[in-house]
């Protein structure tokens, strides 16, 4: 009986001892496999390439990439646009690439976005080099890409999404009383839109007025430059918007000369190869974005004196939520230290910053424009707008030196609202009723919370506001209004009355913001660099990448930890208590002052 306990155990801790070395092994496989993905040599670019520009795939401002990333592969392609734009420019002056292919269909992003590529394009041709354009499908934004082409094919069976602009808002005010949701509106600014889905069944008159007033300006940027590129007259392509285009059939497309001809893809691919003079079986060489990515030109500038581009993208969030909505999300605390970082860098003599943000919270904000004021205090400062710098997005950019915008930004927005629901109806409709005990007047504000029985979620806040309370409140939010108003003026050398006339919330694009001085020139980020090199006296100089990305295994070491800390808490505390925990974090942590103005452009 001894001898078989002795052999159990001797074969138990054997299994305990396999099982350990394989999951090492195993680990130090897969650090290895997903190493191999992380690290990318310099691609071998061979005489004859295309440079091959995908238009269908998420365009950010710069690509983060994720050690995991290999691990889904083919799901979808992501891009920066720091990236295109530099591939363009290397393949411009690279004797190796003839021409660009471009990939077009339903580009997602932006129309300031693609504004850039389709500068960088126009900048390409007069290399003399060929850009041919190809899509089973176009949508609005990738065909103002695809016209500046020297000839634009599309599948004989695909469409082209042609029809003006629109901005369709659900109002859910009818849905939240049904529920016995009731949200308490606190605002300054009489366009200050985002709180309306909330309150009204239809837009109000002065949001309709500002975003018919955006539309029209941007619908008509891009009609200009595609009237250009194809020479089809503006009258004439807002005839064809209403028509519908993509019903149409593709031969009446080639009719109407807003396409080429019709070709399936292996038939473009022939035409390619005719191009170059290559043998019909002779294979294509294409050399994507990425590859590019990987080769660094001889004449790249080294200079010490160096030009910081710094990026913030996403939602403005303070600092206690870092934790909850970091992931594409600016948060202050990061920053604030990223610009000290950057005033303390003796290297750096002038920083780009490119913001990309709706806003978000006026606390966060107001962080962010003091570090901002504190590195102008050192060196020059130039902000370049991307879709968005509106709101909380242009409060860190209005202390800037100069702010360059692309023409269909949408910026301004300079307004403040607070938006508190109360769940006092359903609690009575759940037959839930509270009692407790207080000290002071207000000192169960915003701590009687509405938890579902059961469920385990907990986040509405279970009685309305008294009126005194909502006085308070109202006053806490015309005092970051006056707050904001007041950074503008200070930034932009105008008075708070006159920031006061041009904000109330609206929303202004690039071109309009340009005529009411919100800023100070319309160009992309190369025309922001070019500033802030004119400002810091230098015509020498590199340029550095903000926040720096970490490498391959800080990145992969930072996921896996974070990724055990949220699973090892949550075994330990239950999935539904986790998640009723994280809500009720970021309901306590909210910033009541707001920042942020809603997305409108469907198409």
């Amino acid at each position: 009986m001894k001898s078989f306990f002795k052999m159990m155990f001797a074969s138990t801790l054997g299994v305990i001892i396999a099982s350990i070395i394989l999951f090492f092994l195993s680990f130090i496989i897969f650090i290895g496999i997903a190493a191999s993905f992380g690290s990318s040599p310099a691609y071998n670019l061979q005489k004859d390439s295309i440079l091959k520009v995908n238009l269908n795939a998420s365009i950010s401002e710069r690509e983060t990439p994720s050690p995991f990333d290999f691990l889904f592969q083919g799901s979808s392609e992501t891009y920066g646009l720091n990236d295109i734009l530099s591939a363009i420019e290397k393949a411009k002056g690279n004797d190796k690439i003839k021409g660009i292919y471009l990939n077009a269909g339903y580009t997602h992003s932006g129309y300031a976005t693609v504004e850039p590529i389709r500068k960088a394009l126009l900048d390409f041709k007069e290399s003399g080099k060929f850009i041919i354009a190809y899509g089973e499908d176009f949508n609005q934004r990738s065909y103002y890409v695809a016209s500046v082409a020297d000839e634009i094919f599309m599948n004989p069976q695909g469409t082209l999404d042609f029809r003006g602009l629109a901005s369709s808002i659900q109002f859910n005010k009818g849905v939240l009383e049904k529920w016995g949701i009731e949200m308490q509106v606190f605002k300054v600014g009489t366009y200050k839109s985002a709180v309306e889905p909330y309150i009204q069944d239809k837009m109000s008159e002065p949001n309709r007025e500002q975003v018919t007033a955006f539309l029209n300006d941007i619908w008509g940027n891009l009609l200009t430059g595609i009237s250009e590129s194809r020479s089809i007259s503006v009258e004439q392509l807002n005839k064809y918007a209403d028509e519908c285009l993509m019903f149409s059939t593709p031969e009446s497309l080639v009719g109407y000369k807003m396409i080429d001809g019709l070709k399936y893809g292996d038939e473009v691919e022939a035409y390619l190869k005719e191009k170059l003079g290559l043998k019909e079986d002779a294979k294509l060489k294409y050399a994507g974005v990425k590859d590019l990515k990987t080769i660094t030109e001889n004449k790249k500038k080294t200079s010490k004196d160096k030009i910081a581009v710094l990026y913030a993208e996403g939602e403005i969030i303070s600092d206690a939520l870092s934790g909850f909505y970091s992931q594409g999300s600016i948060t202050a605390k990061e920053y604030v230290k990223e610009l000290n970082k950057l005033k303390e860098d003796k290297n750096v003599k002038a920083v780009v910053f490119r913001v990309n943000s709706p806003g978000g919270s006026a606390y966060a904000s107001e962080q962010i424009w003091h570090a901002v004021k504190e590195l102008r205090e050192v060196k020059p400062v130039v902000v370049s707008m991307g879709d968005y710098a509106a709101s909380g997005g242009y409060y860190i950019s209005c202390g800037a030196n100069k702010i360059v915008s692309e023409p269909s930004t949408l910026t301004g927005s300079i307004g403040i609202f607070g938006l508190i629901p109360s769940g006092a109806q359903l609690a009575k409709k759940m037959g839930a009723t509270y009692d407790g005990v207080s000290t002071n007047k207000h000192s169960n504000f915003a701590d009687d919370v509405l938890s579902i029985p059961l469920i385990g979620l907990g986040l509405l806040p279970a009685r309305p506001l008294n009126s005194e309370e909502s006085a308070l409140i109202q006053v806490y939010i015309e005092r970051g209004y006056d707050l904001f108003i007041s950074r503008c003026a200070e930034g932009r050398g105008k008075t708070k009355a006159e920031i006061d006339a041009i904000g109330q919330g609206r929303v202004w694009t690039g071109n309009q913001a340009l005529k009411l001085g919100l800023v100070d020139e319309i160009g992309g980020i190369d025309v922001a660099i070019k500033e802030a090199a004119g400002l810091a006296g230098i015509s020498d100089y590199s340029l550095g990448e903000y926040p720096v990305q970490k490498d391959f295994f800080t990145s992969l070491m930072e996921n896996s930890s974070e990724s055990v800390s949220e699973r090892m808490t949550q075994g330990l505390m239950g999935k539904e208590t986790y998640e009723q925990k994280k809500m009720l974090n970021a309901w306590q942590n909210y910033d009541y002052r707001q920042a942020i103005m809603p997305q409108f452009i469907n198409q």
